[in-house]
């Protein structure tokens, strides 16, 4: 984390209707506080917000089709898809992590893209990817929107985030880079 050109984020963006906003496993998302005010929980180390059955029960009910849970295949394509991407773009993969209803990735890059931007590329790349193979879902969506946009500030923080991605308990599909060695993941 030398270079200050160079920028490290871990991504994580859900399947669409599997990880609700209110879900008791927790979740990143805007809530309103007793002050009428809205917060969101995004930073490292922060604690998520969790169970709020109402909240939850409210999201259910603006779904626009069923949840997505990918398969093996379904996890494979995107996998492969996100590797292109990221060649494409020029970025540089340290760990991907895709379970059947959320993906991890962390990556470097340089300059300061807006990671909005970077997310925003791999969700739909994957997407086309998943329609071509698999056919669109009912929602019309394989994602929620948006994600989480963690940047990794130090090498700790990098080391951290690589072995995060890495230690993901059942992925269906995932990749260490050879980069991710350098940073100790």
């Amino acid at each position: 984390m030398d270079d200050p050109s160079v920028r490290v984020w871990l991504l994580t963006w859900t399947t669409y209707g599997t990880w609700l906003p209110g879900d008791e496993r927790g979740f990143v998302g805007q809530v309103k506080r007793d002050d009428d005010r809205r917060i969101r929980r995004n930073r490292i180390g922060e604690e998520f917000d969790r169970a709020m059955p109402g909240l939850e029960r409210a999201s259910a009910a603006f779904l626009k089709g069923k949840p997505n849970w990918l398969t093996g295949d379904q996890a494979r394509v995107t996998l492969d898809q996100l590797l292109q991407t990221a060649d494409y773009r020029g970025w540089v993969i340290l760990a991907i992590a895709v379970m059947s209803n959320h993906v991890h990735v962390a990556l470097r890059v340089v300059g300061d893209p807006d990671p909005e931007n970077i997310l925003r590329d791999f969700k739909s790349y994957a997407s086309r990817s998943l329609n071509k193979s698999f056919g669109r879902p009912l929602s019309g969506t394989w994602w929620t929107e948006s994600g989480s946009k963690r940047k990794l500030p130090s090498a700790e923080a990098v080391v951290g985030g690589v072995r995060y991605v890495r230690d993901q308990a059942r992925p269906l599909a995932s990749w260490v880079g050879p980069l991710a060695v350098d940073t100790g993941g």
